[in-house]
């Protein structure tokens, strides 16, 4: 080895000093990146009060952007148990946290206490958090198909289930419980003549009264709904 190399050499043990430290820095740089992994999944992870909060502020952002007007339960009561479409006014039930528009209250009698019928529902789902209409069973084709639950009424609760139609199909059997909260206030007959119409409600249901997907996933979802008794 010449003096020149010599003098710019560098010795064995150094190289492996060298390679030693590379080798933490490379370990060390792998925890970093994992942490800052792990601190981003973590920020990114939603607790059930945040998923909560974004519900609220979704149906609030919906009312406020389709100009509705919030009616309180007393409001509705001094009303007759109505509300003025032409106001756009839905009522909140502070205990469901439903938002009720009553557009037309129906034609026969309301379901008597203790009594079984069956009942045949169009309508349309239309899901707020994803700005999308994701069900219905009331345009052309499918307005002859409509949905079909069993009802029963005991007291002042009422129970369901789906027969057959599209939200059985989507979700499954069990009929959101917001579905039954209009059976108190509307008539559920069947049109006999042409100036009588089945009652019709438009409804903005938080997911505690959605369907099962809606109670997993907490979502809001918009409804318009008609309710007609089967023959």
């Amino acid at each position: 080895m010449t003096r020149y190399e010599k003098m710019f050499s560098v010795p064995r043990s150094m190289f492996n000093v060298f390679r030693i430290f590379a080798t933490e820095m490379k370990k060390f740089l792998l925890i970093i990146i994992a942490v800052v992994a792990l601190f981003s999944s973590c920020n990114d992870y939603e607790t059930y009060g945040d998923k909560k909060e974004k519900e609220r502020n979704a149906i609030s952002k919906f009312i406020n952007d389709s100009a509705f007007t919030v009616i309180s339960e007393d409001q509705f009561k001094q009303n007759g148990y109505k509300t003025d479409v032409e106001r756009r006014e839905f009522v909140k039930l502070d205990k469901s946290g439903i938002y009720m528009q009553i557009i037309r209250e129906g034609c026969g009698e309301h379901v008597k206490d203790g009594e079984s019928l069956t009942i045949d529902c169009r309508f349309t789902e239309f899901d707020i958090l994803n700005d999308t209409t994701t069900n219905w069973n009331n345009t052309t084709g499918l307005s002859s198909v409509p949905d079909r639950m069993t009802v029963t009424r005991s007291g002042g609760s009422y129970s369901a289930t789906f027969i057959s139609g599209m939200m059985s199909t989507a979700y499954g059997a069990s009929v959101p419980a917001g579905w039954l909260i209009p059976l108190t206030y509307v008539k559920v007959g069947r049109p006999q003549a042409m100036d009588e119409m089945c009652a019709k409600v438009r409804l903005i249901l938080p997911h505690t009264q959605g369907h099962a997907y809606a109670s997993s996933y907490v979502q809001p979802y918009f409804y318009t709904i008609t309710y007609q008794r089967e023959l």
